[in-house]
């Protein structure tokens, strides 16, 4: 189970935040990040663990419960057409920096799962319009690859993200069942590839990331 460990060691700089995304590699839909804040250590809830690992039904059970046990929490958007604008990477950055500013207490350092901070693109390649300033680049940053497995705010914050994703591609469904998002939320399931095959991409799916090449495997 994930524990505060890593907290632990960061809370001397002031309040810490755990930070992981869902919707990556996703079709279609928007990239969220999550954030979650502790100022002290207490005991997180119980039920803590890699979010896909979990249940549906045991995500939504501990939101409220992260949500009572944090300092604060928040979740950033990057849409389709931004990321198809300035590329997963710098769309990843933005989404992370529009958590951190929507937070109501301000972190001092923060925990990241995986082994990318976030907060730093390594290069800003954009097609359309220029992304924001990213506010919080500077933050000190402790990336931790299986985060999400090991530091219970990173836990949490995956938690979060993903209920409050798979909630909106559930409402997307009902604008364009063919696609399956109730049950893929936007990831390429056969039921999604084959519908990007017969009716080609909706205003929801990311146009940069050759859909039409994906769907046609389907055909073959």
């Amino acid at each position: 189970m994930p524990t505060l460990k890593f907290e632990a060691e960061m809370l001397d700089r002031g309040p810490v935040v755990g930070i992981d995304e869902v919707g990556r590699g996703a079709l279609a839909g928007p990239l969220m990040v999550g954030a979650v804040l502790v100022d002290c250590l207490s005991v997180a809830p119980r039920g803590l663990a890699d979010s896909k690992a979990l249940t549906a039904n045991q995500r939504e059970r501990l939101v409220p419960l992260i949500e009572d046990w944090a300092s604060a929490v928040a979740v950033g958007v990057a849409t389709a057409d931004e990321i198809d604008a300035w590329g997963l990477r710098m769309a990843l950055a933005v989404a992370t920096d529009r958590a951190l500013s929507a937070l109501t207490v301000r972190p001092s350092a923060a925990l990241i799962d995986g082994p990318l901070n976030l907060l730093r693109p390594p290069s800003i390649m954009c097609f359309g319009d220029e992304p924001p300033n990213l506010v919080w680049s500077a933050l000190p940053v402790l990336t931790i690859v299986k985060g999400d497995q090991r530091a219970a705010t990173i836990s949490a914050a995956a938690i979060v993200a993903k209920v409050r994703r798979d909630a909106f591609m559930r409402e997307l469904h009902g604008e364009a069942p063919i696609y399956g998002w109730r049950a893929n939320k936007g990831y390429g399931s056969l039921e999604h590839r084959r519908a990007l095959a017969t009716h080609g991409p909706t205003r929801w799916h990311r146009q940069s990331w050759s859909l039409p090449e994906i769907g046609a495997e389907i055909a073959r």
